[in-house]
């Protein structure tokens, strides 16, 4: 979407391409129009659209209450032409008819960032050295020097021309806006948060406490996340299961409680210990871990390697070789029985080749 602003009298352009025309690309373009000529035009002229005009009856004109508070912080008017007058904004219809043929046609540019460089140094160079409709003696940009000093000075402070909307925060630590799923830290789930939007940028936002940043996305049904959000989250889910697991054995193998704290004296991990218990549960039941368990502690050996070894030894005695553990490369698919095939079907291509010889 192309944003154009032309100076009554100078005629000078300015010119940004943005993702959306939405209220908040709209606002910034003219905020970046201002600041490009260094100062606010007195009335600006629109067409009725409903970022200026929300209902009109006749002279009665009902503007966009989000409009009104913009205009009133750069304090210029805001004056929509007649409907169907397209003669009231005849300086605006040629300078985009003059866009299309001069600057847009058969140009070349590898993303939105690029073309932007390009307009506005297309703007303050090749759309200033034209010759001004009503003294052809003269450039637009002398002109344009001149009309400076009738601008309005700049506000003091920006305003604030991002969309903001108050979304709710399901189960999964994520808000939906515009179709699109961005990630937040998993202490907001199931709590409402605003969502702050530029045409670059989105902000959530929690009481004044900006909780998490993304890129904008103007695709649809994606998902963005940020690594520390999904790497707490992972974090909570291991410390849970791993919870479980421990509370698990000490209810079911009271003796491998010491085995725990073992691991939190020696500052290993209590996963790894969960983990291996689990494994030799598995393999060798529940009986054979708990009396290689109680063997363990008798001989003041509390690692689960040494339970491990107890348990491996017992089965050499037996004769029996170690249980070895099918261990498949992540992602490989699982594992399912092959149903041979019946050869009956290859008969008819027999059969064809002989009649073939034949």
């Amino acid at each position: 979407m192309g944003f154009v602003m032309v100076l009554s009298y100078s005629r000078a352009i300015y010119l940004k391409f943005f993702y959306s025309h939405g209220m908040s690309s709209f606002l910034k373009g003219h905020e970046e129009a201002f600041r490009s000529f260094a100062g606010v035009p007195r009335t600006c002229l629109y067409d009725n659209l409903k970022s200026v005009v929300t209902e009109r009856n006749g002279s009665a004109i009902r503007f966009n209450t989000d409009f009104i508070g913009f205009s009133g912080a750069y304090r210029f008017e805001a004056r929509p032409v007649g409907v169907r007058r397209g003669n009231e904004k005849g300086r605006v219809e040629r300078a985009i008819r003059y866009i299309r043929d001069n600057f847009f046609s058969a140009r070349e540019f590898k993303d939105i960032e690029d073309l932007n460089e390009q307009a506005y140094l297309w703007c303050t160079t090749s759309a200033l050295e034209r010759r001004w409709a009503e003294d052809t003696s003269r450039t637009i940009g002398e002109v344009f020097e001149e009309e400076k000093d009738k601008l309005l000075p700049l506000p003091d402070n920006e305003y604030p021309c991002e969309e903001r909307k108050e979304v709710s925060v399901g189960k999964t630590p994520y808000v939906r806006f515009d179709l699109n799923d961005y990630s937040v830290p998993p202490d907001y789930v199931r709590s409402t948060v605003t969502v702050v939007a530029s045409p670059t940028t989105i902000k959530i936002i929690s009481g004044k406490e900006t909780i998490a940043t993304h890129r904008r996305s103007y695709d649809r049904q994606q998902q963005f996340e940020d690594l520390s959000h999904t790497a707490l989250l992972r974090k909570r889910k291991e410390a849970a299961i791993i919870g479980s697991l421990t509370q698990y054995f000490k209810a079911t193998i009271p003796a491998s409680e010491e085995l725990f704290k073992y691991a939190v004296e020696i500052n290993t991990s209590i996963a790894a210990t969960a983990s291996a218990l689990h494994d030799l549960l598995s393999s060798y039941g529940r009986d054979a871990l708990e009396s290689a368990i109680k063997e363990a502690l008798s001989k003041n050996c509390r690692h689960h390697q040494a339970v491990r070894q107890i348990l491996e030894t017992r089965r050499q005695e037996q004769g029996k070789g170690p249980i070895l553990p099918l261990s498949l490369p992540e992602g490989s698919p699982q594992v399912s029985p092959v149903i041979p095939h019946r050869l009956s079907s290859y008969d008819s291509l027999i059969e064809e080749v002989r009649d073939d010889q034949e």
